[in-house]
Formats: structure tokens, C-alpha cells, sequence
């Protein structure tokens, strides 16, 4: 990816005279909230690591700065949106969707929102899922709870031809799609379908992956909430794993490719001992592998708590060989691997343990958010109807150095973003956790199984390994 020329380059349908119905500001010091100029950016590089090196201030390193413009590319009065939300559920989906409804309908006076139901599959009419018709009243509560009022699903994507012909049909010019890399990846591919027909139709996307995958973006929303129930599901694993003999409290979290949520609730939690992610390699045998360590643990301190991230050690696993209908690989299940595991060690060696599992991914998924994260959703949301009123299209919301930004979907979804093994968010992690860092015989091999995995993550998706 070091190699790979950047471009934060927004497109758009043409040029926007029609003036805002929004009543803001246009000069400082007037007491009142300023439009947003096209021409105001975000440095993507702010780290600097040699001062000989000027700034580059082009398209490559300038990202645009999101928010209500003076002059907007569509009429209100003529306006109709669709929202769809894909994949897999994540805290925030229904904050979101009730920030885009609310901001068309009161900011800007659009009348016409359809939600599309169960993603993808919500615009095929065989399937049967009519549209439904949203306002502002309709989903003020929806908050409230946690899912998607709009149903999701994995997969249909690819029929991007019929996508667009039921926003013909329906004469939709602006379209909200929430969901991760993937489905970003068929909201760009319909904007090009858009696009080849000559349609005046903005694709924007809200980008959702509770993983926190996304590159170039500081959080996904739903992750601080995700980080959150993983800690008190630490918690309680904990006081279960400290009041019995030997005890050891196990929790798997979410995190296909990345770490970050159990990262961060290991160091949230300040009772995590052991955190297993898919970035750093570990062994179970030998005398620097897991299970020695974690004997080691026991020994000194009477019990452990272990978390690790669903996709870490997939190379000590059995592969399934299979995908998902987003064309994801299904991982083994490291949870029970290591559960069993570790039964068969203790019990080998004639001590006695108190093991307690828990995999609190779905319990987590439906949440419904924290403060932080719903105000989040509500930003992203209004500033997704702000991008699509002014013509911008193929391009993501996003949240870069603290700001609200426009970022085209094909830089978000070039490359995963995945913990850095030499960063300092793991070097934190190992200071919180106290675990050997790394549990492996042959050091040299676990460099290159690390190596490998950072240029697994550096690949396109499209290029990566079923």
C-alpha cells in the first residue's frame, strides 16, 4: 500500500446553483454556523517523520471536508432518496437511518424516502419486499432500539444492472447504502452503472464495519459500542475466572481480519491477561507457546482471562473452505478450539481448572448504542444527506483526524486497515495484558507468518484468499 498513489478526488453530478434551503452563514463572526466550501480539506498525512520533506498539498493527500454547501446540485421539491442497509448487524443502523430521514425531511424539505428492505435483495421485485415509506415520524423512536428497521442481508450486489433499473423505476436520485467494505465495493460499481446510463443519481455510502477495518477512517460507528459490551462481558469472565480454583475466563470477539475490538477491550478492561488477534501469531505447544504461558499465569496468580478475536490462529485451525453470500471466508471457530484445548492440557498434566466461555458477538451486534456512538451516527448521517443534496457521489462519510469528511469508495476499500504488531496501540495492549509478546518456539517464523499477514491485509479485497 506505501507504494499505491493516492487520490481523494470527490466526483459529482455537475455543478450546484440551486441555493440551500438551509439558512447558515457565509462570513465569520456573525454568530451563526458557516456552509462548508468545496475547497476546505484534511491532511491525510499528519505524521512527520522527516522535516527535509515539504507537505504535499494535491489531491493525493488533501481530503474534503463534509458538510451543508451554499448551493446545492438538486431541487427539494424534486428530490426522492432511497436507503438500503447490507450485511452483517452492527450498534447504530437505525441512528443512522433516522439522521438521513430526519435531515431530508426537515432540513432540506425532501418528501420522498424509500427504504429498500434486506439490503441488496430489497430491490429485486420477484423477492417481494415493497419499499417502505419513510418520514420523519415514522422512525423518531428507532433509536431506541437496536438491528436495522430496514432488515439487512448478505450478498446480491453483483446484480447491479437490476439495482439500477428499480432506481429508474422508482425515479430515486440520491441513494444512502450503510455497509462495510463490500457492500461499498457494489455501491461503487452502481454508481458506475448510474453513471454509463446518464442518470443524475448520487450513490453515497455511510460506511459500517464493526471490525474497524475501514482505511483511512479514525472509528466505524458501533465500535465504541461493540468495545464497550466487550468489556462488561470481560468483566463478568473475570469474576467468574477469580472466584474459582484455577479459574480461566475465556471471550471470543468479533474481529474477521482485525483486532481492534478485543484490543480494545483488553485494554479497557484492565483484567485482561492473554489477547489473541489475527495480526500477531501465536503457537500452543512448546515451552514459549500459549498453553505454558498461560500455566505460568495460573501459577503465579491463581487465574487468567484470555480474549481473542475470531480470526486469530485460523493457521493452527482445520479452514472450512467456505464463503458467505458477501463471499467472506467462514472461520473455524477459534473459541471452542481453544476451549478444548485447554481442557485437554490441564487434564493431561493432572490440574484442575474452572473454564468459563463466553461469545457475546450477536448480543453485541444488536445493542443498541452509547451516547458517543449515537451521536456518531447522527453526524454521519446528516452529513451522507449533505454530500448527496450537493452531487457528490461514489464516495463514503467518514471521520479522519477528528473531522467529517467526503472519501471515495474506492480508496476506503482498496485495503483493510488491521492492528499494527509494531504499533503503539499493540506495545499498549502488551503493557495492559502483561502476556509475553510474542508466544511462539521460532521467532523467526512467527516475523514471517506477520509479514505475510500484513501483505494479505495490503492486498485488494477482490485479491485476497478464499
Amino acid at each position: 500500500m506505501a507504494n499505491d498513489k493516492l487520490d481523494f478526488t470527490i466526483d459529482t453530478l455537475g455543478p450546484c446553483t440551486i441555493a440551500s434551503p438551509i439558512k447558515l452563514s457565509t462570513v465569520p463572526g456573525d454568530m451563526t454556523a458557516r456552509f462548508v466550501r468545496d475547497d476546505s480539506y484534511v491532511i491525510n498525512q499528519i505524521n512527520v517523520f522527516d522535516t527535509s520533506t515539504p507537505i504535499v498539498l494535491d489531491s493525493s493527500n488533501l481530503i474534503q471536508k463534509a458538510g451543508p454547501r451554499e448551493k446545492i446540485f438538486f431541487d427539494p421539491s424534486h428530490a426522492k432518496a432511497g436507503i438500503c442497509t447490507c450485511g452483517g448487524l452492527c450498534p447504530g443502523l437505525n441512528d443512522v437511518i433516522r439522521a438521513i430521514v430526519r435531515c431530508l425531511n426537515t432540513r432540506y424539505g425532501v418528501k420522498t424516502v424509500k427504504g429498500y428492505q434486506f439490503g441488496y435483495h430489497g430491490f429485486f421485485p420477484e423477492e417481494g419486499y415493497e419499499p417502505i415509506e419513510l418520514d420523519r415520524y415514522l422512525i423518531d423512536e428507532i433509536h431506541k432500539i437496536g438491528g436495522t428497521y430496514l432488515g439487512t442481508s448478505r450478498g446480491g450486489g453483483q446484480r447491479v444492472s437490476e439495482i439500477v433499473d428499480c432506481l429508474e423505476r422508482d425515479g430515486i436520485n440520491m441513494l444512502f447504502i450503510i455497509g462495510g467494505d463490500g457492500t461499498q465495493r457494489g455501491s461503487y460499481d452502481i454508481a458506475c452503472e448510474v453513471e454509463k446510463r446518464g442518470l443524475k443519481c448520487a450513490v453515497v455510502g455511510v460506511p459500517k464495519t464493526v471490525d474497524n477495518d475501514l482505511m483511512f477512517i479514525d472509528r466505524s460507528f458501533g465500535f465504541e459500542t461493540a468495545v464497550q459490551r466487550a468489556k462488561e462481558a470481560v468483566a463478568a469472565v473475570h469474576m467468574e475466572a477469580a472466584s474459582q480454583i484455577n479459574g480461566i475466563g475465556l471471550v471470543k470477539l468479533m474481529g474477521r481480519e482485525a483486532g481492534f475490538i478485543a484490543t480494545a477491550a483488553s485494554l479497557a478492561s484492565h483484567e485482561t491477561n492473554f489477547c489473541l488477534i489475527p495480526e500477531v501469531p501465536f503457537e500452543m505447544e512448546g515451552e514459549n507457546g500459549f498453553l505454558a504461558c498461560l500455566e505460568h499465569r495460573l501459577a503465579k496468580r491463581g487465574h487468567a482471562v484470555i480474549v481473542v478475536s475470531e480470526g486469530a490462529g485460523q493457521d493452527l485451525l482445520t479452514s472450512t473452505g467456505a464463503t458467505d453470500a458477501s463471499g467472506n471466508k467462514k472461520l473455524a471457530d477459534i473459541g471452542v478450539f481453544l476451549k478444548s484445548e485447554i481442557e485437554k492440557y490441564f487434564k493431561a498434566k493432572n490440574i484442575e481448572i474452572n473454564l468459563k466461555y463466553i461469545d457475546p458477538s450477536y448480543q453485541v451486534r444488536a445493542s443498541v448504542t452509547t451516547a458517543a456512538d449515537s451521536i456518531y451516527c447522527e453526524r454521519l448521517g446528516n452529513n451522507a444527506v449533505h454530500a448527496a443534496m450537493a452531487g457528490k457521489t461514489k464516495c463514503v462519510i467518514g471521520l479522519v483526524h477528528d473531522k467529517f469528511v467526503h472519501l471515495p469508495i474506492k480508496a476506503v476499500t482498496a485495503h483493510r486497515n488491521a492492528v499494527d504488531p509494531t504499533g503503539s496501540l499493540w506495545r499498549d495492549a502488551l503493557d495492559a495484558t502483561g502476556q509475553p509478546n510474542p508466544m511462539v518456539n521460532d521467532i523467526e517464523k512467527a516475523k514471517a507468518k506477520m509479514a505475510a499477514a500484513v501483505a494479505e491485509a495490503q492486498k485488494k479485497p477482490s485479491e485476497q484468499k478464499k
